[in-house]
């Protein structure tokens, strides 16, 4: 065994391994920084590549031992890099991502290319290129990412980029600037406007999924979901329900409140779908108008494991449909950052956001039937291999032209 001491993305890590370590699974099983991946571990695909003391190395060949004392960048130390904001920009912009394997690889090499070669040509960025193995796109997108972005900082110099780029010439580690470490915090929420009016047609009175529109982005804050659930109760019954912090939580499978004070609270939200799983620690604020029935719950956590962090808002207004019933509309705007972010625009995840969001309702609509005065339920509980194969299963129908 070695002792070993490094700064990993800002941050000092130590530990002892054994000789043979290397890099990359020092990275992803000591300091559980997965987003670096191992492929070949060959040093031939490229899929591993990280900075260290700047430069970009293999990191399935690179003993962990051999950088003591080094600066080491993973793909989750870029968060205030100029260069690395605008490549990630420009491969959602060009379609440079498929599978997303090959991404924190090629990003890193990308963005050393951008850094050394400011007046590269298509030809020269192919060549240096050539060491990352993408088995998806054909690479077409991905050498128009790194074009556009260089054709952009010659139209218009950027200086922290050319700061970076002087650091280059000179020899010096032209690293990115470490995020601070900070707490999560419940965020302060803005009033919503009033609701419009109720629809004058009543909803069938139970509790069903709604048509959700498409995820979009909103002003570049992160990808956002619309849905619904209608529900066989007065909007004044609903409405008070729904203004209940732990009774709404005691509906959403997974999520646990530990701490509230006043509309302020503190918990955790576990998910899981197929093979990816995180359990979100962090804090929230609710902001009601009780005339218009509806509010904004603003938080943000983190994921202990993979250290991704998420921040959302959820949106909801309860509008009458008649007397006797209700609809509860829905608008999540979420943003992840860190390993699990690749997942976060999935036509498969996002289909499955919207499954939860009717399987919330039905948990709604079971709790407001209880009796007064009756125990409330246990936690919602729900099997997500089984909604997984569902909602897999409408998008096979769907591409052979069945009905969802």
């Amino acid at each position: 065994m070695s002792e070993l001491s490094m700064e990993v993305n800002g941050r000092k890590v130590t530990g002892d391994v054994p000789a043979r370590t290397h890099l990359g699974d020092f990275l992803r099983d000591k300091v559980r920084l997965t987003g670096t991946n191992l492929s070949c571990e060959h040093g031939v695909c490229g899929a591993c590549t990280v900075l260290v003391d700047g430069k970009p190395v293999r990191s399935c060949i690179t003993f962990a031992v051999a950088c003591e004392g080094k600066q080491v960048t993973t793909i989750e130390g870029y968060d205030n890099d100029p260069i690395m904001r605008r490549l990630r920009e420009a491969f959602h912009e060009k379609h440079a991502l498929q599978c997303g394997f090959c991404t924190p690889g090629m990003l890193t090499t990308s963005r050393d290319i951008v850094l050394r070669l400011p007046e590269a040509d298509e030809h020269r960025v192919r060549i240096e290129l050539s060491g990352n193995i993408c088995r998806c796109t054909g690479y077409q997108g991905i050498t128009a990412a790194v074009m556009s972005v260089l054709q952009a900082l010659r139209q218009q110099p950027d200086p922290e980029v050319d700061a970076l780029r002087r650091a280059t010439a000179e020899g010096k580690a032209a690293l990115p600037e470490p995020a601070k470490a900070e707490e999560f915090a419940g965020f302060q929420a803005v009033r919503r406007p009033a609701a419009k009016p109720a629809a004058a047609a009543a909803a069938p009175a139970t509790a069903a999924p709604a048509a959700a529109a498409p995820a979009t982005d909103k002003a570049g804050k992160g990808s956002s979901i619309q849905g619904g659930f209608d529900v066989p109760f007065p909007a004044a019954r609903v409405w008070q329900f729904m203004s209940d912090l732990p009774a709404v939580a005691g509906c959403l499978p997974g999520a646990v409140i530990e701490e509230q004070v006043g509309d302020e609270v503190k918990g955790k939200i576990a998910i899981k779908f197929g093979p990816m799983a995180a359990a979100f620690k962090g804090a929230a604020n609710l902001e009601r108008d009780e005339a218009a029935m509806s509010a904004v719950l603003r938080g943000a956590g983190q994921d202990t494991l993979s250290q991704s962090r998420a921040k959302g808002d959820v949106s909801y207004r309860v509008v009458a449909v008649s007397d006797q019933a209700s609809r509860v509309e829905v608008d999540l705007l979420y943003s992840l950052q860190g390993p699990l972010a690749q997942f976060s625009r999935s036509g498969l995840v996002q289909d499955f956001v919207r499954r939860m969001i009717a399987e919330f309702g039905r948990n709604v609509a079971k709790r407001l039937d209880l009796p007064e005065g009756a125990e409330p339920a246990p936690q919602a509980e729900f099997s997500p291999f089984k909604m997984f194969m569902s909602v897999l299963w409408d998008r096979i129908r769907r591409f052979f032209g069945g009905k969802a």
